[in-house]
């Protein structure tokens, strides 16, 4: 499958180890030297509808990933939301 960033954009990211709906992926990091992609990153939260701030960034590794659907991306992610 072919997909544009524009169009992982749109795509919900889940925990699949504690079907917990992580977020909508935000951006994604590659190593310009290689070419390869490092991670993908979600937005924090934001905190009492933005007055207080937000939460941080969470940051999953490429490996992490197990499947990139239609609309959903499958990840294994250990950390406690």
């Amino acid at each position: 499958m072919i997909c544009r960033i524009d169009e992982m954009k749109q795509k919900q990211v889940v925990d699949i180890v504690s079907g917990t709906v992580i977020g909508f992926l935000s951006d994604i990091e590659f190593d310009t030297v290689s070419g390869n992609l490092t991670s993908i990153i979600i937005f924090g939260r934001p905190k009492a509808l933005g007055l207080f701030g937000k939460e941080d960034d969470i940051t999953i590794p490429w490996q992490s990933i197990e499947v990139i659907g239609e609309e959903t991306i499958l990840v294994k992610f250990d950390k406690k939301l």
